[in-house]
């Protein structure tokens, strides 16, 4: 056989069963995503964050939350996280503003995404954060199931972590507009059809009893709504006649038939933008 075919043959090897992923610089941001295939940790130069002081009418899950991350980041016993509930509430932004708070004051602590398709591969990703010598949270945006997902197998793995337990610098926040992070609709479903309701879904539902922290977000009042946009005018300058400034809010979350700190900043976006004001941090 010639040396060229040895070379295709040996490359076609490599690519499928790729060499274990160099152990990154953590040093060299303080967030990072997880992708596969290869694995691989990239930095994140800049997250896309507001500061906490900007977050309205969630006082008790930001200082529950806040809390927990302090704890962690001293080397203490924290819980695992579930953050749930009406969409467009500041749950991502929430965990993502309290991680540059806390790591403020502990550079030690990073942030490390992971995206809800790529849970099978947690097992590799675990690996690599229990040999740093960093206190890492792990964070899922969005996490949920259908009824025949298979990824929630995975999450016990950071959730209980095997035999091998989870890793004492790791801990696991998540956010879902679902409490059991399963439709309720079919929960009521696979009851009905199965020959042991109470066992059907007893599995996926136990997922979320094994957070040791439930916070809930619910729907804002339009005085929360109003504080909200009050609190991004004041940070940034922007500068409206407080009449003007809260019947154009009304008319604009009226158009979007809903009210929450998403449609509060795009709001805000939309009100600076007229005014020709940058929101570049």
């Amino acid at each position: 056989m010639d040396q060229d075919a040895l070379a295709r043959i040996a490359s076609a090897l490599e690519r499928m069963a790729p060499a274990p992923m160099a152990a990154p610089d953590f040093n060299s941001a303080t967030a990072f995503v997880w992708h596969v295939e290869p694995d691989r940790l990239v930095p994140v130069p800049e997250v896309n964050r507001v500061g906490l002081d900007l977050l309205v009418g969630i006082d008790r899950s930001r200082d529950t939350l806040l809390d927990n991350t302090r704890r962690f980041a001293s080397g203490f016993a924290a819980n695992n996280a579930l953050l749930w509930g009406s969409r467009g509430m500041g749950k991502s932004s929430l965990v993502k503003a309290i991680h540059a708070e806390v790591e403020a004051d502990h550079p030690n602590l990073k942030l490390v995404e992971l995206q809800r398709e790529d849970l099978p591969s947690v097992g590799r990703l675990l690996n690599h954060l229990r040999a740093a010598p960093h206190q890492f949270v792990l964070f899922c945006d969005d996490l949920s199931f259908t009824h025949d997902d298979q990824h929630y197998k995975s999450l016990k793995a950071v959730l209980d972590g095997g035999i091998e337990g989870r890793p004492d610098n790791v801990v696991f926040y998540a956010t879902s507009n679902r409490r059991h992070l399963m439709p309720r609709d079919m929960i009521e479903n696979e009851r009905s059809s199965a020959i042991n309701p109470s066992e059907a879904v007893e599995e996926k539902v136990s997922l979320s009893d094994r957070f040791g922290l439930w916070l809930g977000f619910h729907p804002c009042s339009q005085d929360e709504y109003l504080a909200m946009i009050d609190r991004y005018c004041t940070a940034y300058g922007v500068k409206v006649a407080a009449k003007t400034l809260r019947a154009e809010a009304i008319e604009w979350q009226a158009t979007r038939g809903a009210r929450s700190g998403r449609v509060a900043w795009q709001f805000f976006v939309d009100l600076a933008g007229r005014q020709g004001i940058s929101l570049t941090s």
